[in-house]
């Protein structure tokens, strides 16, 4: 290795994509979903949502987070040698070009194809009487008492305006003493009610209009006797990261809670207003936000896009939709009366969305309910407050199991879901541990200790995806069971360290960061340096979903350099420049976008013809490696690394549908499908291999293919 080893310091700034920038490419790659004609209209309109709530939390913690180092006077370079204020104005342009596409988007194709569909979004001179009779009772009943007015003068400060809230500013005079002074006012569009008011039809119609727009008619009725020139709406988005001192948090519970507070009133760091917002008046508001005109974005469409998702919602127009899917139990354990006499027998792989996550609840509430179990230890980032999930923690305390559950309270934009359901966990009597103070816990693991006919022995499932069964239903996931004594030894001491006074004892299975976990992998991407330097077989795959370690990124360039063949699945944010000549060559990197949304992190060693695979929580980014919790694993089963190896990553490897390629200059193309080949998608057959409708081959020759086809959007 030495040869390899004297390179790790030569790379240079220019061998380092931008975190942000390459996070913005992931976006328009979802963007491009909703683009795409071949997509039902419903779940165009679905991406179009996610895209513009992608791009809020972008500019809530990482946008935020540039202009918290412009504003500290922090003068350092990004990975890819920018400054922070060169970051911003890089971001600044890519942003607004998305913008523009995406309201262009609604405008000339989506809004049109959906009204045709027979879903029509509505203005109010479009109404005849019915409707507006109907909409006049509506406003006096249901959105009038909850309006506030509020005045902007020398007497009324400017309002605080609510982070990602809707406003109307609006511009008056107010007669006084014969004089008549231009004013401005303010209404917050209340989040109480729905975004999209639906118009009463006979038929199946769906026709909405905005309530912002039905406030707007009605606004002389909330200024009397004054003469209203115009009003437009706008919204604002501040800052939301947490910033807890857990030093100084003598309760982290109350200290979290209290930054969610503050959370609300973060400095703002972006503007949207109605595109026909005249210049003096967004000059008002940005002047009382304290942003500049680069903060300003100009929006020709629904302000706060997310709230369409409400017409994605409910049970009607099937074929403007993805053909439904509900996943089956998974073969290995379906009618099978006890998990426990199954995991005794051998390790079990589920593969989520595609095989139920119903196996991991049945785990749970198996456990909960049977005499012989007598604790349960579990982590929780992401439940989406599932009542199976904290229901079967809260019976097994009822059937007197000792239960402890490490909730990690600072789960971005989970904070207070997370808060509410470990006070309802302790009101049940569970041993509620927030786990250790500067680190998130991320890491995805459950113990079960039972006493079994032979002996004592433990059951665990640990898996790459969050203890959430509504994302478990979107998100693709790996879970495994197992009984394996060396891996429940690990989990014993991993929760006595969480929870306990004690020295981290290294593990006989686990990797564990931020212990040991980058160097262990930087230990493994070597070792296959040294296999191709020897002409031993030297391969590496890894999925995950950002990989942006510097020194895992320096790693795998020392690695291909000796020879190594490394294939990349990334879904979001890749740092690291694949194809640079003498550095990179031997890197692809591919991005998976599709229905479901890529989750699961894998990493496979070929070490000299004797594979190994390991699955766990983490990506390949600092923020995993060195300030989280969290757990990667090996498969030890040899028929489960043959099936993730061979039917998983082989079929996402050989996608030409779904994936896209990342170029050396950070550019994403589609991977193209070569002449005579077949098309491949690799999430529409897992689909179909999961209903049986179709069958893996190891080798994928023609004679050889699987006999039903495909469905494919493309």
């Amino acid at each position: 290795m030495g040869a390899i080893s004297k390179n790790m310091n030569s790379f240079t700034t220019e061998h380092f994509l931008s975190r942000e920038l390459s996070w913005l490419e992931f976006n328009q790659r979802v963007f491009e979903e909703a683009l795409s004609p071949g997509t039902p209209l419903l779940e165009r309109v679905k991406f179009f949502c996610i895209v513009s709530s992608n791009l809020d939390e972008f500019f809530e913690v990482r946008f935020a987070g540039l202009k918290q180092q412009i504003e500290s006077d922090i003068v350092e370079r990004s990975l890819d040698g920018r400054t922070a204020t060169e970051t911003v104005r890089a971001v600044s342009k890519r942003v607004r070009r998305m913008v523009e596409d995406q309201y262009r988007l609604w405008r000339g194709e989506l809004r049109p194809a959906l009204a045709t569909a027979g879903i029509r979004f509505l203005e109010m001179e479009e109404l005849g009487g019915h409707d507006r009779a109907w909409l006049e009772q509506y406003y006096q009943q249901q959105v009038r008492p909850v309006l506030t007015p509020l005045a902007v003068d020398p007497a009324h400060p400017f309002p605080h305006i609510q982070n990602k809230s809707l406003n109307i500013v609006v511009s008056l005079d107010l007669e006084q003493n014969g004089n008549s002074r231009p004013r401005l006012a303010v209404v917050q569009v209340p989040r109480v009610l729905p975004r999209l008011v639906r118009l009463p039809r006979e038929d199946d119609a769906m026709d909405f209009i905005f309530l912002g727009n039905i406030i707007g008619h009605y606004l002389a009725d909330l200024f009397p006797g004054t003469k209203i020139h115009g009003h437009w709406k706008f919204r604002v988005t501040r800052n939301s990261e947490l910033y807890v001192d857990e030093d100084d948090a003598e309760n982290l519970l109350q200290a979290v809670e209290e930054e969610l507070r503050n959370r609300r009133r973060g400095e703002a760091v972006r503007l949207e207003v109605d595109a026909d917002c005249p210049q003096p008046v967004w000059q008002v508001l940005l002047d009382n936000l304290s942003l500049s005109e680069d903060d300003l974005y100009i929006v020709d469409g629904p302000i706060n896009a997310t709230r369409l998702m409400a017409i994605y919602e409910g049970d009607h127009s099937p074929e403007l939709r993805d053909t439904p899917f509900i996943a089956p139990i998974a073969a290995v354990v379906r009618d099978r009366a006890s998990l426990f006499s199954t995991i005794r027998r051998r390790d079990v792989l589920i593969h989520h969305p595609y095989e139920s996550f119903n196996s991991v609840v049945d785990f749970l509430e198996q456990a909960a309910r049977d005499p012989n179990v007598l604790a349960i230890k579990q982590t929780l980032y992401r439940t989406g407050g599932d009542a199976r999930i904290i229901g079967a923690l809260m019976l097994a305390v009822e059937n007197g199991k000792q239960v402890t559950a490490v909730t990690e309270l600072k789960a971005r934009f989970d904070e207070a879901n997370n808060i509410e359901w470990a006070r309802r966990l302790e009101d049940a009597g569970v041993h509620v541990i927030f786990g250790l103070v500067g680190l998130k816990v991320h890491g995805k693991i459950t113990l079960v200790v039972r006493r079994d006919e032979d002996r004592l022995r433990r059951y665990l499932h640990i898996g790459t995806g969050n203890y959430n069964p509504t994302t478990a239903r979107i998100y693709t996931d790996l879970s495994i069971f197992t009984a394996n004594e060396d891996f429940g030894e690990d989990a014993t001491n991993f929760f006595n360290r969480l929870t306990g006074i004690s020295r981290y004892q290294t593990p006989r299975k686990l990797l564990i960061a931020p212990y040991d976990l980058q160097p262990r992998l930087i230990a493994l991407i070597e070792r296959e340096a040294d296999h191709a330097e020897k002409k031993k077989p030297a391969r590496i795959v890894a999925k995950m979903n950002s990989l942006s370690d510097p020194d895992i990124i320096r790693a795998l360039y020392r690695a291909s350099q000796a020879g190594v063949k490394i294939e990349l699945i990334v879904r979001g944010i890749c740092c690291l420049r694949p194809g640079i000549p003498g550095v990179s060559e031997n890197i692809t990197v591919r991005s998976i976008v599709g229905r479901f949304l890529e989750h699961a992190r894998i990493f496979q060693f070929e070490n000299g013809g004797q594979m190994e695979t390991y699955i766990g929580s983490a990506d390949w980014m600092s923020r995993n490696l060195i300030r989280r919790v969290e757990i990667v694993f090996p498969v030890d089963d040899a028929a489960l690394r043959d099936r993730i190896a061979k039917q998983i990553l082989a079929a996402q490897l050989a996608d030409n549908t779904r994936a896209w390629q990342l170029e050396s200059d950070g550019s994403y193309s589609r991977v193209s499908r070569t002449e005579g080949s077949p098309k491949r998608d690799s999430q529409s057959e897992f689909i179909a291999l999961a209903i049986g409708e179709a069958r893996y081959v190891r080798k994928p020759a023609r004679r050889q293919r699987p006999k039903a086809k495909v469905k494919s959007r493309k």
